[in-house]
């Protein structure tokens, strides 16, 4: 279901977040991926962002090999990368220090 604030972003606004977010690619979708020391460390980031995800009702296509979490973020039905996406791409940078 679309958030009432959420909407896809604007030409300006993928120019800043191509410019603000560290590590990030920006196409169809947002994608980084995230190398932690260990399972335990990489698993306690994907926990933590969970929490984040839910709260925002924006959930990650997301995978984890060992110490990696690959992240893809887009907003399924608004079909494109979202306001949303960004503020979850922000978060997970945060979450991943």
């Amino acid at each position: 279901m679309t958030q009432p604030h959420n909407q896809l972003l604007s030409d300006a606004e993928r120019e800043a977040a191509r410019a603000e977010l560290d590590g990030w690619t920006l196409g169809e979708r947002l994608a980084k991926r995230f190398v932690f020391a260990d399972f335990k460390t990489a698993l306690a980031f994907m926990v933590r962002v969970g929490f984040e995800a839910e709260r925002l009702c924006h959930h990650p296509d997301w995978t984890n090999v060992y110490n990696r979490v690959d992240v893809e973020l887009t907003s399924h039905d608004l079909g494109g990368v979202s306001r949303l996406c960004v503020e979850l791409a922000r978060a997970m940078d945060e979450a991943s220090c």
